[in-house]
């Protein structure tokens, strides 16, 4: 296995397992350890049934590496950030996120809580290849810390001391980590909480509820007559926020209304915002309408933070709902950017609709995925014309974005237009010369 936009992942068991995990936490412990002989890791994991011998064997490797593990237990993947930031260890999480139940996956941090670079993956490839049986010296400890209360402290730090009192919310945990800790949270912030999906029994995370399944979080906000609904992923890294009336704030539009909110209380660093490649049209004129700068990076939440720390910035993120601050986050975490968003709806004291509409508009948006016959890199340049001449066509209003899957052998198509019928019709006649020319 090798690592993908997030960490590696496979079905449990078949692609990823135990003994893969035990190698992996081997090699990582070797790359990772950068010449720290006392160094310890802090692993935790999400609610699928296969994780807590996935877990346990992960440990297992970084234990026979003389590493010594504190296990967290069930915890959102942020906290494990958290974690390794405050006691300035590495950190793992065994978790396949939005995937179904019968996946898995391990992420890996480097001391003091923050993503590997490109680099220090293939460092790791490498390691995996060439390890042999031999062990590095005594073995470590394992030992178990599931104190909460560092973590919530931290995340209602970002309130400075204000409350969310008086506001109704439905939380929607996906049945996965922040069943754990998220009620938690916004209870101590304040919050007239309603909590649906955090029973979980190995196999629901996921399933029709949380971040992919929206509607579930929409019609309980509905029902209840709450303010707001705020639905994480299966480790609660990112969220899904709807309005009062159940429509959907996407990550677009929750950046989009704190990186005003930041600007206006003077915390946008250069004020500036980072954003990938999928964030929408729309989202790039809100923010130049507001005298506000985007910087646009590759597809995945650690390539948003490391443009975060290259610039000195304070926002960015991801329209599926991964939002780093990075004032108070080495990762995207749906729970401290819930609070965040609760945070602007209370003191603006207006509907999180109203908010949202305000911030950004996006423009309809169309993609398609065309199967080819290998893997197309460079499919970007290779079809400039074509891209550059539909986005002539497009005008301002329009923008075209054409690059290969990371993992698979399929070409995205992703056209974004003032109207539906002209993005599907200019994506539909991209996504032909890609069938003619790559299928």
């Amino acid at each position: 296995m090798r690592f993908g936009t997030d960490g590696v992942r496979g079905v449990a068991y078949s692609e990823l397992t135990p003994e893969f995990a035990t190698t992996l936490g081997r090699a990582a412990a070797r790359v990772l350890r950068h010449d720290h002989p006392e160094s310890i890791v802090v692993i935790g994991g999400d609610t699928r049934e296969s994780t807590p011998d996935i877990e346990a064997a992960l440990a297992a490797g970084f234990v026979l590496e003389g590493i010594d593990v504190v296990g967290l237990g069930v915890v959102p993947t942020p906290m494990v950030a958290f974690e390794a930031q405050r006691r300035m260890a590495m950190g793992a999480v065994v978790s396949a996120s939005h995937n179904p139940y019968r996946d898995n996956g391990i992420k890996l941090f480097a001391r003091g809580g923050t993503k590997l670079s490109d680099e220090v993956e293939s460092e790791i490839e490498t390691e995996l290849e060439s390890l042999g049986g031999d062990q590095a010296g005594p073995a470590g400890a394992i030992t178990e810390s599931h104190d909460h209360a560092p973590y919530v402290e931290h995340v209602l730090s970002l309130l400075d001391g204000r409350r969310l009192d008086g506001l109704r919310i439905v939380l929607d945990c996906a049945n996965g980590a922040g069943s754990a800790v998220a009620p938690e949270v916004l209870r101590a912030a304040g919050a007239d909480l309603l909590v649906i999906a955090d029973q979980p029994d190995g196999r629901n995370i996921n399933d029709g509820c949380g971040a992919t399944h929206p509607s579930a979080v929409a019609a309980a906000v509905v029902e209840h007559s709450a303010a707001a609904g705020i639905a994480l992923d299966g480790d609660a890294d990112r969220l899904i926020a709807v309005d009062h009336t159940g429509s959907p704030v996407d990550g677009d539009h929750v950046m989009a209304i704190c990186a005003r909110d930041l600007r206006d209380r003077g915390e946008l660093r250069e004020n500036t915002v980072v954003v990938t490649v999928m964030s929408n049209l729309g989202f790039r004129l809100a923010m130049r309408d507001q005298g506000i700068d985007v910087v646009e990076t590759a597809v995945g939440d650690r390539y948003v933070l490391e443009a975060l720390t290259a610039g000195g910035l304070s926002l960015g993120g991801e329209q599926s709902g991964h939002v780093i601050f990075a004032d108070h986050a080495t990762t995207g975490d749906g729970v401290l950017t819930a609070v965040a968003l609760l945070d602007v709806v209370g003191r603006a004291q207006r509907p999180l609709a109203e908010i949202a509409a305000e911030a950004m508009t996006s423009l309809p948006q169309v993609l398609l995925n065309e199967r080819v016959a290998s893997k197309v890199p460079d499919v970007a340049d290779r079809m400039a014309e074509e891209i550059a001449a539909a986005e002539a066509e497009l005008g301002e209003s329009g923008r075209v974005l054409v690059r290969a899957s990371g993992t698979e052998p399929l070409i995205r198509v992703m056209v974004e237009a003032a109207s539906e019928p002209v993005a599907q019709s200019t994506a539909e006649g991209l996504a032909s010369i890609v069938r003619r020319r790559f299928g």
